[in-house]
C-alpha cells in the first residue's frame, strides 16, 4: 500500500489498541503504543531511500529484506527501544505488542497488491503478490479516514474500527471474486493461455490484463467480465548473441529481469555504431505506451555506453535519462 494509507491504518490500529485494558488506561502507554503503530506502519519501507542510489538497486531490493520475516520480527524490537527511551513510564510488553501487530500488518497488506513482497524470506525469495488491491486503493483509504473522523467527533474507537475492517474484510472478498471473474473472462476470449497477470487500478470494475500463450503476448483490459485486447505480440526468444548476454548482465537490465515476469525486447542500431537493446514491460500499458523499460546502449566493442531502467512515459525523457546516466559513468 501507499503511505498515507499505512499511516491512517497506524492510526486506526492505535485506536484499536484501546481494547488492551493496560492501554486504555495509562495514557502514556497509549502515546507509546500510537507513535509505535504509526511509525510500525512505515518502518518497512524505509527501503524507498534506496531510489536516491538508482533505480536499478530499488527495484531489485524494495519490499524485499525489509518485509522479510526477520525484519518483521525485529522492527518492532528497534521501535519499543527507542519509543522507551523517550517514555521510559510505559508498559514495554504492550507497546511492542501492538507495535508488532502494526508492522505484521504492514507487510500482510502489501501481500494484495500487484508489487508484492519477499515475505517469505530468508525461507524463499519469491515474489508474494495476489493482485488484487491497487497500491493505492481509495475505497479503503477512504474507510480509515471515516473511521479517524468518526473517532475524533467521539465515537468508541475499538467500535469503529471494529466495524470498518470488518467491512473491509468483505471488500477484500468481493476483490477476489471480481479477479477470479476477469480471469475467467479472459479464459474465454484468448482459450490459449498458459499465463495471466490481472491486476487492479484505481476504478473499481477495470483491470489491467497481460497474458502469455505459447506463440503471444496479450495486452488488454478488463471492465467487469468484459475483456478488450489492445496489443498482440508474437512470442520471438531473445538471441544468445554476444552482445545480448553482455547487455543483460548490466545492474539495470539485470534488475528488469528479476522483477518483470512479462516483458518483450527489441534490438535496434543507432548512430556511430551504437546497438540499443530494450526490455518491455507489458503489464503496465497506459496511453498506448508501455513506460516501464529497460534500456542498454553497446558500443562497437560491445561496452555499455549507457543505460537505464525505470518508468518513462515519453522517449524524450528516456533519452535524457540515458545521457544522465552516460554522464555519471
Amino acid at each position: 500500500m501507499d503511505s498515507g494509507t499505512h499511516f491512517v491504518m497506524g492510526i486506526a490500529i492505535g485506536g484499536l489498541a484501546l481494547v488492551d485494558p493496560t492501554v486504555a488506561s495509562h495514557s502514556m502507554t497509549f502515546t507509546a503504543v500510537m507513535a509505535g503503530t504509526i511509525i510500525g506502519q512505515q518502518a518497512p519501507d524505509i527501503d524507498t531511500v534506496l531510489k536516491l542510489r538508482n533505480n536499478a538497486v530499488y527495484i531489485r531490493h524494495h519490499r524485499g529484506i525489509t518485509h522479510s520475516i526477520p525484519a518483521v520480527l525485529l522492527w518492532p524490537l528497534l521501535i519499543t527501544g527507542v519509543l522507551a527511551l523517550i517514555l521510559p513510564d510505559v508498559h514495554l510488553f504492550n507497546v511492542w505488542l501492538w507495535t508488532q501487530i502494526a508492522v505484521f500488518l504492514h507487510v500482510f497488506v502489501d501481500i494484495f497488491n500487484a508489487y508484492g513482497t519477499q515475505a517469505l524470506r530468508p525461507f524463499s525469495k519469491k515474489w508474494v503478490a495476489l493482485g488484487v488491491i491497487n497500491t493505492f486503493d481509495p475505497f479503503i483509504f477512504t474507510m480509515h479516514c471515516i473511521g479517524i473522523l468518526l473517532w475524533l467527533i467521539g465515537t468508541e474507537p475499538v467500535l469503529t474500527f471494529t466495524v470498518m475492517y470488518i467491512i473491509i474484510f468483505f471488500y477484500y472478498i468481493l476483490r477476489f471474486a471480481l479477479q477470479k471473474a476477469v480471469k475467467t473472462a479472459v479464459h474465454h476470449e484468448l482459450q490459449d493461455e498458459e499465463f495471466v497477470i490481472v491486476a487492479p487500478t484505481m476504478r473499481f470494475f477495470h483491470w489491467k490484463v497481460a497474458a502469455k500463450s505459447k506463440t503471444h503476448f496479450y495486452v488488454g483490459r478488463a471492465y467487469r467480465r468484459s475483456v478488450n485486447i489492445y496489443d498482440k505480440f508474437e512470442i520471438e526468444p531473445i538471441p544468445k548473441t554476444e552482445l545480448v548476454e553482455k547487455a543483460i548482465k548490466d545492474p539495470n537490465l539485470d534488475a528488469f529481469l528479476s522483477f518483470s515476469p512479462l516483458y518483450r525486447w527489441e534490438i535496434s542500431e543507432l548512430e556511430s555504431g551504437v546497438t540499443e537493446l530494450r526490455l518491455i514491460d507489458l503489464r503496465y500499458r497506459s496511453n498506448d505506451r508501455y513506460p516501464f523499460v529497460a534500456v542498454a546502449h553497446l558500443d562497437e566493442e560491445l561496452n555499455i555506453v549507457n543505460s537505464y531502467t525505470g518508468w518513462i512515459f515519453t522517449e524524450e525523457k528516456l533519452q535524457k535519462r540515458l545521457q544522465i546516466g552516460a554522464g555519471n559513468d
